[in-house]
């Protein structure tokens, strides 16, 4: 595959990743030809839209999602998109990242599973959060989509300490929510590879990282293959 079709398979992956966590709280959404997008304000931390070719009609973007909503919000894909006339503000530049199919260079130092339980669902949310206010984002019903995997790593007490969430769409699996108490996401790497390596042996991994996250998933086998932006309303 070439960078251009590796990044549109990463947005198609990671739109079709946003609708799943939208029907998990009960949203609707839809593909377009250009981009995928819901009509109400989706999850905390989940665009209002995310778009799947370059050159997206923006006019024809924007009339799909709620503009009106604090907060609404903009994945572009290809970082090619002006939205300031429309009130919009870059919230952050990142990178699609790409990983070819591979075994791990390195060996987890955890064990690592498969949530299959609303239980085992919330003891990763609220290792996840951290503390904070955000765990009830992860709802049970995403233990209803087959092509969604949450994946734990445990200490030997049983205890979920890392994590991430694999998606399968088409030709690729993409990565999102990587996260470790301790050390960071260079702790959680080893772990969430070694668990895409045995689920999907054949399939490239993809996702998108920004800052320290970037240079932390390049030190993992990596590589940036272009750019993104996300726009939100004031």
């Amino acid at each position: 595959m070439t960078k251009q079709s590796l990044v549109q398979a990463a947005a198609r992956n990671n739109a079709e990743w946003c609708a799943v966590m939208s029907r998990s709280h009960g949203l609707s959404s839809s593909f377009g030809r250009q981009a995928w997008s819901a009509p109400v304000r989706t999850p905390l931390y989940y665009p209002d839209a995310v778009t799947l070719v370059p050159g997206a009609d923006r006019a024809d973007l924007l009339a799909r999602i709620d503009t009106g909503v604090p907060g609404a919000s903009v994945k572009d894909s290809f970082a090619d998109l002006d939205l300031t006339p429309a009130g919009f503000q870059v919230l952050f530049d990142a990178q699609w990242i790409h990983r070819p199919a591979s075994a791990p260079a390195a060996a987890p130092d955890l064990a690592w599973g498969v949530v299959d339980s609303p239980e085992m669902l919330r003891a990763w949310a609220l290792a996840w959060d951290d503390g904070g206010s955000n765990a009830d984002l992860f709802r049970p019903e995403l233990l209803d989509d087959a092509a969604t995997f949450v994946l734990a790593g445990r200490r030997d007490d049983g205890r979920v300490v890392s994590g991430a969430v694999a998606s399968r769409s088409g030709h690729v699996v993409g990565i999102s929510n990587v996260f470790a108490l301790e050390g960071g996401s260079d702790a959680a790497w080893p772990a969430v590879l070694d668990a895409v390596y045995w689920l999907f042996p054949a399939l490239p991994v993809v996702g998108y990282e920004h800052g320290e996250d970037l240079n932390t998933a390049v030190r993992h086998g990596f590589e940036a293959i272009g750019p993104l932006r996300i726009w939100q309303r004031g």
